[in-house]
């Protein structure tokens, strides 16, 4: 048994261990690379989801990555080496682009779908009283998660005093 799969005495601590180790079983990134051709790590993945919802800037898509500018364009630059998205001038600034979804974008997108929200068999075969409790506590925790400050979301390391 590795480090992180360890029971802890901590339940909180053990929950999310557990949760992970569920996850990570499950993950389906080289079946997704194999699907698509290539892979959407990188930061590539989260770009191109965000653009289902409509085209937006570079500056807009480094924002909401947290990441700088210069990065978000190297990542948009390997997403259009792909064919995935295209920059085209913004309407109301033509010095600013608008990077969105071409075609095989959209279809990327609808394969990764396919493959990615995919149940696992534990869960397509958990009774409709335990998927009714699982989906009951899983909104719970995505309502709290989005209610957090965002400090509240880092990572709290153990105190040096301690």
């Amino acid at each position: 048994m590795t480090d992180s799969a360890k029971p802890s005495a901590d339940p909180v601590q053990q929950a999310w261990a557990l949760m992970h180790r569920f996850v990570e079983a499950h993950n389906r990134r080289g079946e997704l690379a194999e699907a698509l051709g290539f892979r959407l790590g990188g930061g590539r993945g989260k770009i191109l989801f965000q653009l289902r919802e409509g085209p937006a800037t570079l500056r807009e898509l480094a924002d909401a990555n947290g990441v700088d500018a210069p990065y978000a364009t190297l990542i948009v630059d390997k997403l259009e080496a792909h064919g995935l998205v295209e920059r085209r001038p913004h309407p109301d600034d033509r010095r600013r682009k608008l990077v969105t979804l071409t075609s095989a974008g959209h279809n990327a997108i609808a394969t990764a779908d396919t493959i990615l929200l995919r149940p696992p068999p534990a869960v397509r075969d958990l009774s409709p009283e335990d998927l009714g409790q699982l989906t009951e506590l899983l909104e719970r925790l995505l309502r709290a998660d989005a209610a957090a400050p965002e400090d509240s979301k880092l990572p709290r390391l153990p105190s040096l005093d301690s």
